[in-house]
């Protein structure tokens, strides 16, 4: 039993290293990687590589081609849109419910706190720890609506949406203050209960920084 929980344990070692390798774009999309090469750089044996490698091609973050190794998937075609698109639906329903219900102090604070942690690491020129505050401040917007579903399915989003905001972000580092600012009027229009207007600053918000979503049904 020790012997399967130390495998398991290793498999998880291995798993969240090339997880982070991935989604930071250290790994970039089509590289090809092999179990030896992981092996040694986390000091385990083959075997649980292997299993972490079958887990990652489950969330198709890798492509595996026996006796080769495995290849970094590239964010399909279209992906980018459909997240996107997911978002603005998620966010938008989100500020309607806070419009209605309010904003909690704990929840403002929170936003605000990462904001200012934003700032930091957009003077530091961090992108990767940049887009993981991104991630958090957005979640952090659905999560303060109560609704818990919404909450729970836009944490799936999360590992998409941090490997697009880095592959987006790695060229123009100079747009980290800028996107802090923007998240700064978009919690003003959540606290002052403005869902339209919030909706129309997300959707350019989402434009600058991955292009354009996809246009919404009621013409906001």
């Amino acid at each position: 039993m020790a012997e399967t929980a130390g495998r398991a344990s290793a498999a998880q070692a291995v798993y969240a290293v090339t997880k982070e390798l991935i989604l930071s774009g250290e790994l970039v999309a089509g590289s090809l990687i092999s179990e030896g090469e992981i092996a040694e750089r986390v000091r385990v044996s083959r075997t649980p590589v292997r299993e972490a490698f079958l887990r990652l091609e489950s969330e198709e973050l890798l492509a595996l081609h026996p006796k080769r190794g495995a290849v970094v998937v590239p964010v399909p075609a279209g992906e980018a849109a459909d997240v996107l698109e997911l978002r603005q639906a998620l966010e938008q329903a989100a500020a309607e419910r806070i419009a209605r219900d309010g904003l909690t102090a704990r929840f403002e604070r929170h936003l605000r706190e990462l904001i200012e942690r934003q700032r930091e690491l957009a003077q530091a020129g961090d992108v990767d720890g940049f887009a993981a505050a991104d991630e958090m401040f957005h979640r952090g917007i659905v999560e303060a609506s109560g609704n818990r579903l919404a909450g729970r399915f836009y944490a799936t989003l999360g590992d998409r949406q941090r490997r697009m905001s880095i592959s987006a972000l790695s060229p123009r580092p100079q747009r980290l203050s800028v996107l802090a600012d923007e998240h700064e009027t978009l919690l003003a229009h959540l606290v002052a209960g403005v869902a339209a207007t919030f909706g129309q600053a997300l959707r350019a918000h989402l434009a600058a920084t991955h292009g354009s979503p996809a246009p919404s049904g009621d013409g906001r």
